[in-house]
């Protein structure tokens, strides 16, 4: 057991607003806050400060301008270009020029449509700094998905590329910006376009501007002074998926956001100044927001922004190769990646040759990873592998095993425990605790801590309802359960917990089971319609390259689960397929699946990694 782990986090819950007055020290405030929580106005609600500021200017200011800021590793157009913390400083505040010559200031919305190049960092920290709230969404989601963010935001400006790179296709931008704009509402004054050399763009209207020939009509202005705001000032929206179809603008907060991200930096990942770190994420996704661009930037750290694929962009020895060649400390995925490979490379060959260099440990987060996974990477690798979990809403890590801490307690399945600053609890139905070993709602007490989300951009309403279920707890909408040795098990969302002739099931674990069986690549378990037993569980497999003509894969997948959960478990039917319907992040939409199953209408989310997955799926299924 980690004595310093136990330490930081039942300090934490005891001694609130010490905890983090004194995590607040690792940022330079304009106006030092009077105190650390206020019950009406939040964390750190008296002090000022600039985000910026504090990823930027104060490392420079420190001495530390030559110091290695960002990297930019792109294998799909064969670059890579390297940072110093003053040439950062020099791109954001010539950005920074180029915004203000818009008029966009503080308050102003800002929309970034663009690929995972370094102009999207260099813009997000420039609004940072003039105190405006950029919205990034992904590069290549759909039109009408573009244009509900542009009305609900409201930007004033929109900055995209002319193309992203996804694997080997070049998706062109500037045509879904235009019509987005035409679904839209609400006029966005200018769109600037930033050119690249794959694919340019044709501008056509009198509000779209290019990049360069603004960057060069503005060279002589001077940089804008970084802007004062309060802690409880927007830093940014950043949309997540509705239940009603309407996406929920999750508000990021200045203060507590830095507050947080810095000490996550320092005792989840240990990473401080001058340490290389890689999130293998997008910036269009919350780990993106905050691991390759804010938290590394905040401590002084060197960030890897990658431009690729696990697989493909050009093998499977890629994230390796990225991470040797730039000396990584600590790096983090998603457990969909670490499968990608090793599907196309079962027996890390590609692993053995290259090696992993430098690095410590390997985090992975954004689903669930199944235990098979992570013990492959562990054995293949020799790093620990600490699975650990957040969502949008909270902004950074709710449950992991503090590494940085001294914490290397695994247990595969399981994402570890509290981090500090959270009192997680499990909930029945009746929003009373549940024995410890037995599942139910995973509810988090509140006050949240520093960075969680305290409101929806334009909906309090909605963020209202996330702690109406359990007054005075924020619920999760994920099932899981404490075990014996108090690691915290998150099992999937609410709605995977199926009723099968009265028992109530978790398609999660079925998945464990399931992903353990030799030959499995990837697997999702879903709870499909039945008239005699409500529902059943309906399992698809990928299996690993390999293993594709393996006949005895079908019946040792249901053989396994009927093992360890008995008949009741009642999976009968297992489809092969070749690949899992995901977002771009890499989670599965099980909710496709389950459409698919049921024979009821769908339609192709504007997320999907690749749009003819479903079709693919249909078809397995009606033979």
């Amino acid at each position: 057991m980690s004595e310093a782990y136990q330490r930081a986090w039942r300090d934490s819950i005891d001694n609130r607003e010490r905890f983090w007055a004194k995590a607040a020290e690792a940022i330079d405030w304009i106006r030092q806050p009077d105190s650390a929580w206020d019950d009406t106005n939040g964390w750190f609600a008296s002090g000022t400060l600039n985000t910026a500021f504090n990823c930027v200017d104060r490392h420079v200011a420190a001495g530390r301008g030559d110091t290695p800021a960002l990297i930019y590793d792109s294998p799909v157009t064969n670059t890579v270009r390297r940072y110093t913390y003053a040439e950062l400083q020099h791109e954001v505040g010539r950005v920074a020029a180029m915004l203000a010559s818009l008029g966009v200031g503080t308050g102003d919305r800002v929309i970034l449509y663009m690929p995972m190049i370094p102009e999207t960092v260099f813009a997000m920290l420039a609004c940072a700094r003039l105190g405006a709230v950029h919205s990034v969404v992904f590069g290549g989601f759909a039109p009408l998905e573009l244009a509900k963010r542009i009305d609900d935001a409201a930007p004033r400006v929109l900055l995209t590329a002319s193309c992203g790179i996804e694997g080997s296709r070049t998706i062109a931008y500037k045509p879904m910006v235009d019509e987005a704009q035409k679904l839209a509402s609400h006029a966005v004054d200018r769109v600037v376009v930033l050119q690249r050399e794959r694919l340019e763009a044709e501008l056509t209207s009198e509000r779209d501007l290019d990049w360069a020939a603004l960057r060069a009509s503005t060279a002589e202005r001077p940089v804008p002074d970084a802007a004062e705001l309060a802690s409880d000032d927007p830093l940014y929206i950043l949309y997540t998926s509705g239940t009603t179809g309407t996406p929920k603008g999750v508000v990021r907060e200045n203060g507590g956001h830095a507050v947080a991200l810095a000490w996550s930096m320092a005792n989840i990942y240990g990473i401080g100044a001058g340490d290389p770190f890689w999130a293998a994420s997008d910036v269009g996704w919350v780990v993106g927001h905050s691991y390759i661009v804010y938290a590394p930037l905040l401590v002084g750290a060197t960030t890897v922004l990658f431009e690729g694929k696990p697989v493909g962009t050009p093998d499977p020895g890629t994230f390796w190769r990225v991470m040797v060649r730039h000396g990584v400390k600590s790096f983090f995925t998603a457990p969909t990646a670490i499968r990608a490979i090793r599907k196309e490379d079962p027996d890390a060959a590609f692993l053995k040759e290259i090696g992993t260099g430098d690095c410590r440990v390997i985090f992975l987060a954004g689903e669930r990873a199944d235990p098979d996974t992570i013990a492959w990477l562990e054995e293949k690798s020799g790093l620990p592998v600490i699975d650990h979990w957040w969502q949008t809403e909270l902004g950074w890590p709710g449950v992991a095993s503090c590494f940085a801490l001294g914490d290397l307690r695994r247990k595969r399945g399981s994402a570890g425990f509290p981090v500090p600053g959270y009192e997680f609890t499990i909930l029945g139905e009746d929003g009373k605790p549940v024995p410890q070993g037995e599942s139910g709602a995973v509810a988090i007490k509140a006050p949240l801590a520093p960075g969680a989300f305290r409101t929806l951009w334009n909906n309090p309403a909605g963020y209202e309802r996330n702690f109406a279920s359990f007054p005075g707890y924020y619920e999760t909408g994920d099932a899981g359960h404490f075990d014996a040795d108090g690691f915290l098990n998150i099992m999937g969302r609410t709605d995977d917990i199926i009723n099968v002739a009265g028992h109530r099931l978790s398609t999660g674990q079925m998945e464990q089971i399931v992903a353990s069986q030799d030959g499995v690549a990837e697997c999702a378990v879903i709870g499909a319609d039945d008239p005699i037993k409500a529902m059943v569980p309906i399992a698809f497999v990928v299996a690993r390259a390999g293993a594709e003509n393996d006949e005895t894969l079908h019946a040792r997948v249901i053989a396994a689960v009927r093992a360890e959960l008995g008949a009741v478990a009642a999976l009968k039917t297992a489809y092969l397929v070749p690949s899992l319907p995901k977002t771009r992040s890499g989670k599965i939409l099980r909710n496709l699946l389950r459409k698919i199953c049921n024979g009821e209408d769908y339609t192709t989310p504007p997320t999907i990694e690749d749009p003819n997955v479903p079709a693919l799926i249909e078809a397995a299924v009606r033979g």
